[in-house]
């Protein structure tokens, strides 16, 4: 359709959409040659980069299945994820390799970027083996934030859907020049802003890493129109000493995902005439489950939105029935955008999906105009007296405190009400924040049973290579904080 439009942009470097057809059609022969064939998985190891996108469009026109690795893992993470995915290839950026016990294929980039010599076959012969929409597209990695990560199959179906609900959801225009900084391994990036906005036919500028600054610098003079970030992300931006001043007219999407933003950071957007546009969605979805949309951002403030269009929602009660307005209740979600289960693992696929419904472990609470507020996970809710409580709910409260930067909250051991919760604060430089100080803050503003019995100030929190908080490790920090309380008195403040 527009061969002479600019689809990718690395550095100074530019492609267009014809050129990279040509550029496919090239690694897909390589990657023929090399003996892919129909259903071989063909895994990539590496930053975001213009290659990134040439292997995963070569992988899928040769029927293969493209497995963008976690770049991030360490060696032993590395060896489980390729020898469970059963890689047949693993294309690698300089500075990364694949473990010596990998079998394998091999495919090293130049240090420029680009495929080795020789590697690239014509670029005039097309390779375009035909697939349907339960033909497997990609396998993407869950985060492994506990256990194992499990490789959910994504089918083209499932992308394609994905990328049709996007489009419903969010006014995307074949105009559009998108920020692409979060990184591709994971689901929202790429399938959230990289593909829609390529479907569009829009421009990408593709970033190897996400840097505040040259951000701020790409919005105001390279015409960005719509970015993707997690909560981390957007609160860099805004820490950023220009930020007040930058002129950020042009920016007309600001997608985000990952976990609730603060409502303290939205009003800072607000502020400043941008809307983030929040959705809820997992991997397993692809990741698409419900936005809200442009326009809903003031009235239905810190709400994940509504259904995506090609998508079904419903919230149950730990018994399966259905969960009233206003009751907490698990999100299960079915549509053709959701996967058809984990690879090489049927235990895993048949306790989470239950005839085309994933259970997500998410809890939410619906409002009586069907917008969603996601509270907490199912397994972080701990029980304080024989009440529950959502650690996101909580925290959500100590942010609107202005001193503080990033919290999380955990339920520990409480010998009088069985669990209590524990603060975990990063505060502002050059700012502090006592127990008391936050007690009194909080206190009136969420239920005397849901106040932390202790805080505890830190420099900084765990995340993965999204920005997600990582639970499992913030539990892991609170261990030596309640063997040293044991012989104090509860409620006080530790530093850390």
């Amino acid at each position: 359709m527009s061969p002479e439009r600019i689809a990718l942009v690395e550095g100074e470097r530019e492609v267009t959409y014809g050129e990279l057809d040509r550029r496919v059609c090239a690694v897909a022969q390589g990657l023929s040659a090399a003996g892919i064939r129909p259903g071989d998985r063909v895994a990539y190891l590496g930053l975001n980069s213009i290659a990134y996108v040439e292997a995963m469009f070569a992988t899928a026109s040769l029927g293969g299945v493209f497995f963008p690795v976690n770049a991030r893992l360490a060696g032993p993470e590395l060896v489980y994820v390729l020898d469970n995915s059963d890689a047949s290839l693993v294309v690698t950026q300089p500075g990364f390799s694949a473990p010596e016990t990998y079998t394998g294929a091999r495919v090293t980039l130049e240090d420029s970027g680009e495929w080795p010599a020789g590697f690239l076959g014509e670029q005039t012969d097309r390779v375009d083996m035909p697939v349907g929409a339960d033909d497997l597209f990609m396998l993407q990695y869950t985060s492994g934030t506990s256990g194992r990560p499990k490789g959910v199959m994504l089918t083209h179906g499932n992308i394609l859907t994905n990328v049709m609900n996007l489009l419903v959801d969010v006014d995307m225009g074949s105009a559009e020049v998108a920020l692409v900084t979060a990184p591709l391994f994971h689901t929202a990036a790429l399938n959230q802003l990289l593909l829609p906005t390529f479907l569009k036919g829009g421009t990408a500028l593709i970033e190897s890493r996400f840097d505040p600054a040259q951000a701020l610098d790409a919005i105001e003079n390279r015409g960005v129109t719509t970015l993707f970030g997690v909560t981390s992300m957007y609160q860099s931006l805004a820490a950023q000493p220009r930020f007040a001043e930058a002129d950020l007219s042009g920016l007309r999407h600001a997608l985000c995902g990952g976990a609730p933003i603060p409502e303290t950071l939205l009003h800072t957007y607000l502020d400043r005439g941008i809307e983030i546009i929040q959705g809820y969605g997992l991997t397993e979805s692809s990741p698409g489950a419900t936005m809200l949309r442009a326009g809903e951002g003031a009235r239905k403030l810190g709400s994940a939105g509504t259904p995506c269009f090609f998508t079904d929602l419903r919230l149950i009660r730990p018994d399966g029935t259905p969960a009233a307005v206003g009751e907490p209740g698990e999100v299960l979600v079915e549509g053709p955008n959701v996967s058809p289960g984990y690879w090489h693992n049927p235990e895993a696929t048949a306790a989470s999906f239950d005839d085309g419904w994933l259970h997500t472990g998410d809890v939410a609470i619906r409002d009586d105009e069907g917008y969603i507020r996601i509270v907490d996970r199912v397994k972080d809710m701990y029980i304080s007296g024989g009440e529950n409580v959502y650690p996101a709910e909580v925290e959500q409260a100590i942010y609107t405190h202005p001193v503080v930067a990033e919290c999380a909250v955990i339920g520990v051991p409480d010998e009088k009400w069985g669990e209590a919760g524990m603060a975990f604060i990063r505060v502002h430089d050059g700012r502090n924040l006592t127990h008391e100080e936050l007690i009194a803050h909080l206190d009136g503003r969420i239920a005397r049973y849901k106040l932390p019995r202790e805080t505890v100030i830190v420099a900084e929190l765990p995340h993965n290579p999204t920005g997600k908080l990582v639970r499992s490790r913030v539990k892991e920090m609170a261990i030596p904080v309640t063997q040293r309380a044991t012989a104090a008195t509860a409620g006080r403040m530790t530093r850390s």
